[in-house]
């Protein structure tokens, strides 16, 4: 079947799909993915008797009846799908990636579009070969944007997806030391990233906004038509406010559209968030946002899902920015927290995963970073950060899981401390915020 027949198929469904044969809106069409642990072919009898109208299927033995749509590979049928739904909208759609701070960059970018246009985002942190297309799929004739997030952690992945959602924009937040494992270096890192440029420049009326204070952004993106953003140079630029608060505080002005300098208070933690707050004024500006919206949107935004989270228990205050963790977001929310005006600092940070032949020595620098902080208590979570031990200060703690950190707050509470709580996803350690 080719993708113009099954488009539309897709049409006829109400442009409805699923992965799932437990959730089957009436009429919706499912495809058959498959992962380490699962196929999807061996519930696609059940997706057409929950409610699916057609089951798209890589494995020719299932299909049994009416329904069945047998393909070479699901997964590519469905992307191949999305491409040609984006196609035949023409939505403009603005494409993010980065080391760090994508996903908060999106949300602050899409909250503040959203004062303006029937938006589409990304939710949540669907950023990959199965969440892009879905994301895609749900466009609808009734949106004017959309802001697509891709994800990679290994070559050629940001490749796979521009290709599937065909931006007409792109920023990269930045690019650091994450998924080393996966890349090989960091020259790989940037190579994986700028393939969102390298689609872009194929595109005569293509625009990319740049964070200028990044060497290497700037030297990726030469000679493409470039909307500048920044501390000190482009269509917005912008500084902190206030250093030394657990909230960002920023102000920001654009001579370029003559705003006049603003004063923004956020709810979120970290300093390293004021590029990310620039990059949504500058795309706000640019595509007609009136600034008294921007500064409200930027106020408004709340995070969530364990990045750059502040909260308050009954015995503690805690900085929760425990989503993620590599060698360039530790180093900024350890520079952060260090500088922050907070009583009896401690830090319980988790190891940073995937990062391969770079991991001890990436390990032994937060250990460095940590030796020159005036932290009353240092724990450490995971075996990434065991096998450095031997170089850490005696009076840091090692532990093999958060189960046994748990363990131990169980036996001896904490009271009165401000702790800042940093690691990889996998630790786990935003469980912890119900025994601080």
């Amino acid at each position: 079947m080719s993708v113009e027949e099954l488009y539309k198929l897709y049409r006829e469904c109400g442009c409805s799909v699923t992965t799932d044969s437990r959730n089957c809106p009436p009429g919706s069409m499912f495809f058959a993915l498959r992962g380490e642990k699962f196929d999807g072919n061996a519930y696609a009898a059940s997706a057409l008797d929950n409610g699916c109208s057609y089951a798209v299927v890589d494995n020719p033995s299932v299909a049994a009846g009416p329904g069945f749509i047998t393909v070479d590979n699901a997964l590519a049928a469905m992307q191949s799908l999305a491409r040609c739904h984006r196609l035949h909208l023409g939505t403009p759609v603005l494409g993010i990636t980065g080391t760090n701070g994508k996903t908060t960059t999106k949300e602050l970018i899409a909250a503040v579009l959203g004062k303006k246009f029937n938006l589409l985002a990304t939710k949540g942190n669907l950023n990959n070969a199965i969440g892009v297309p879905q994301t895609v799929l749900s466009l609808r004739d009734e949106h004017d944007f959309a802001v697509v997030e891709m994800g990679a952690s290994h070559p050629g992945d940001i490749d796979e997806l521009v290709n599937v959602s065909c931006p007409d924009y792109g920023i990269i937040t930045n690019v650091g030391r994450a998924h080393l494992q996966g890349f090989g270096s960091f020259e790989g890192v940037k190579k994986t990233k700028g393939e969102l440029y390298g689609f872009l420049k194929k595109k005569e009326n293509h625009k990319v906004f740049v964070l200028s204070d990044s060497a290497d952004l700037m030297q990726m993106s030469a000679g493409m038509n470039r909307i500048l953003y920044g501390r000190n140079e482009g269509i917005v630029t912008g500084r902190l406010s206030c250093s030394n608060t657990a909230y960002l505080e920023f102000e920001w002005e654009s001579k370029e559209y003559g705003t006049g300098v603003h004063s923004v208070k956020t709810n979120l933690v970290g300093a390293y968030n004021l590029d990310n707050v620039l990059a949504a004024v500058a795309i706000g500006l640019h595509f007609g946002v009136p600034a008294a919206d921007i500064d409200n949107a930027v106020l408004g935004y709340v995070p969530s899902n364990n990045r750059s989270q502040f909260f308050k228990t009954a015995a503690n205050s805690l900085i929760i920015d425990a989503y993620n963790a590599n060698p360039t977001s530790m180093k900024a929310s350890l520079a952060n927290f260090s500088a922050l005006d907070l009583p009896h600092k401690m830090v319980i940070l988790g190891a940073m995963r995937e990062l391969g032949e770079y991991s001890v020595q990436e390990h032994v620098r937060v250990l460095h970073q940590l030796e020159g902080m005036n932290l009353e208590k240092v724990w450490l979570v995971g075996q990434e950060f065991d096998a450095v031990r031997d170089s850490a200060s005696p009076s840091f703690r090692f532990f093999e899981n958060t189960a046994c950190v748990i363990q131990e707050l169980e036996k001896s509470a904490l009271q009165g401390y401000s702790v800042l709580l940093k690691g990889s996803n996998s630790n786990n350690l935003a469980q912890l915020k119900d025994f601080l």
